[in-house]
């Protein structure tokens, strides 16, 4: 859930929110003449915010290419408690990603070894589009430099729309391929891909059918922009008790089969096999993460 930094109260309701990633923002939520101010407030803010549990205390700076990145860097690098993660909008070359990499590594300075935060990249235009893949190999590199740890991409989608020209409807039919895209990429990375923020927050069955959309595609979160949409986010991407019995047991059944030297087998009236035990498998590890956090 986005937070914007000027607004110093809503900064403070985070551990109340019941969010799984709590993001601070800099970029699109905050005014121009806002900017300084979001900076100091989510300077200050993360020291208080120290001690908050299951909730990742995240960042969005400004894109590379609005030319504010620096000082946004220079201002969260300064606080006691930094962010775990960074999220980075507007990646749409390599180029901007080498940038921001060189000064984030200025930013965080040789005295603080050890700090290697997550970092979540955007795609919010055709051209990030088309350079993902390039994107996340690059920033895949850097992650095994430990300059930080690759995590996710996020799709950006109002951008997206308004840089191709298309018109935004209900079902986001306009945005099939690139939702399914990102997807793609980001899972033979092997990170998070997380949806794009459904914009009308009095709307609860469109946001619920949204994102029950969201989590069949494959994608491991949304965003959200209003305190209603979390539990609706929530229960979504979180697989039922019916979902996790099935899969529990169908595992259970396959490692029992495997004693006995078997190969396929039938499982409740369907015959199984290696990409049926993975998607149960893909359940089990949802519900872990989810305990985690």
């Amino acid at each position: 859930m986005y937070v914007p930094g000027h607004d110093l109260k809503k900064l403070r309701k985070v551990p109340h929110l019941g969010v799984d990633c709590a993001v601070l923002e800099c970029e699109d939520g905050v005014a121009l003449d806002k900017k300084a101010e979001a900076r100091e407030n989510i300077r200050m803010v993360l020291d208080e915010l120290r001690d908050v549990k299951g909730v990742d205390i995240a960042v969005r700076v400004n894109s590379v290419s609005s030319g504010l990145v620096d000082e946004d860097l220079k201002a969260i690098m300064s606080a006691q408690y930094r962010p775990k993660t960074i999220l980075l909008p507007k990646v749409d070359t390599v180029d901007e990603l080498v940038l921001f990499t060189d000064r984030f590594r200025t930013a965080v300075g040789s005295h603080t070894a050890g700090y290697c935060p997550h970092l979540i990249t955007y795609v919010e235009s055709a051209e990030g589009l088309m350079n993902m893949k390039d994107v996340l190999r690059r920033a895949d590199g850097f992650s095994k430099e430990g300059t930080y740890h690759l995590d996710g991409v996020v799709f950006g989608s109002d951008d997206f729309c308004a840089d191709i020209g298309a018109m935004r409807t209900v079902d986001a039919s306009e945005l099939t391929y690139a939702r399914q895209k990102i997807v793609m990429v980001a899972r033979a990375y092997r990170i998070q891909a997380i949806d794009m923020v459904y914009i009308d927050y009095k709307d609860p069955e469109g946001l619920r059918v949204q994102s029950e959309q969201g989590a069949r595609k494959g994608y491991t979160g949304k965003q959200v922009i209003h305190p209603s949409q979390v539990s609706i986010v929530n229960e979504a991407f979180t697989p039922s008790p019916e979902r996790v019995e099935w899969a529990t047991k169908l595992i259970e059944s396959f490692e029992h089969h495997q004693k006995s030297g078997q190969g396929a087998f039938t499982f409740r009236g369907h015959m199984i096999d290696k990409p049926l035990l993975l998607q149960a498998r893909n359940v089990i590890q949802t519900v872990e993460n989810v305990k985690k956090e």
